[in-house]
C-alpha cells in the first residue's frame, strides 16, 4: 500500500514539474514578445495559459483521489494539500503572462531601456518558478527559502523600473500612457514573482507544517 502511495506522490511531483515548465515557457514568451515586439510570440501565450488551466484541473483531481483513496496523514497530508495550493498560484502565473501579452499592442512597437530591465526581471521570476517546483519535488526547504529571498530581487527590479518611468513622465508628460502600460507589464512580472515565492512557502508548509509567506 505504501509503495503504491509513494508511486502516486511521485506522479504528482512529475505533473507539477510539467505545469511548472508550462509556466516558465509562458513567462519566457511574454518577455521575448515584449523585447522583440513580436505579435506571433504573444499569440502563443493564450493557448499555453489554457494548457496551464487544464493541468491545474488534472492535478486537483489527482490530489482529491489521493485524499479519498489513501487517507493520508501528517506530512503526506501536508504534501498533497500544498500541491493543491501550488497549482492555484501556477494557474495565476499563466493568467498574468496572458495579461502581459494583452498589453503589448498598446506599446506600439517601441523599446526603451526599461524593456531590458523587465527582461532581467522575467528571467529571475522564471528561475523562481523552476526552483520552487524543484523544492517541492525534493522536499528541500533550503531551495524554498532561497526562492522566497529572491522575491526581494524582483521587487527591487520593479521599484527601479517604476522610478525610471515616473522620471520619464515628469520629463515628457505625453509619454504618460505608454509609460503606464509598460509599468503594468512590469507589475505583472512582479506578481509572478510573488506567486513563485508563495509556491515556495507551501513547500515549507509541506515539510515543516509552518508557512512563512503567503500572497493573497
Amino acid at each position: 500500500m505504501r509503495k503504491r502511495f509513494d508511486e502516486q506522490l511521485n506522479t504528482l511531483g512529475q505533473e507539477l514539474i510539467r505545469m511548472g515548465a508550462l509556466c516558465e515557457e509562458a513567462i519566457s514568451l511574454a518577455a521575448s514578445a515584449l523585447i522583440q515586439k513580436d505579435d506571433a510570440l504573444a499569440a502563443r501565450i493564450a493557448p499555453l495559459a489554457h494548457e496551464i488551466d487544464e493541468k491545474e484541473r488534472q492535478i486537483e483531481a489527482m490530489c482529491l483521489r489521493l485524499f479519498l483513496q489513501q487517507q493520508p496523514v501528517a506530512r503526506d497530508l501536508r504534501q498533497i494539500s500544498a500541491a493543491l495550493k501550488m497549482v492555484t498560484d501556477m494557474e495565476r502565473i499563466g493568467n498574468q503572462a496572458e495579461d502581459i501579452a494583452e498589453i503589448l499592442p498598446f506599446l506600439n512597437g517601441r523599446t526603451l531601456p526599461e524593456h531590458i530591465r523587465i527582461r532581467e526581471m522575467a528571467k529571475e521570476t522564471s528561475k523562481m518558478v523552476t526552483d520552487s517546483v524543484d523544492a517541492y519535488v525534493k522536499q528541500d526547504i533550503s531551495i524554498a527559502g532561497a526562492v522566497i529571498a529572491s522575491d526581494d530581487i524582483v521587487d527591487d527590479y520593479f521599484v527601479g523600473i517604476k522610478n525610471s518611468l515616473i522620471s520619464l513622465i515628469a520629463q515628457n508628460p505625453t509619454e504618460g500612457e505608454y509609460a503606464l502600460d509598460l509599468l503594468m507589464a512590469a507589475k505583472y512580472f512582479e506578481r509572478i514573482g510573488d506567486h513563485a515565492a508563495n509556491i515556495a512557502g507551501w513547500v515549507l508548509f509541506s515539510v515543516t507544517g509552518e508557512k512563512s509567506q503567503e500572497v493573497v
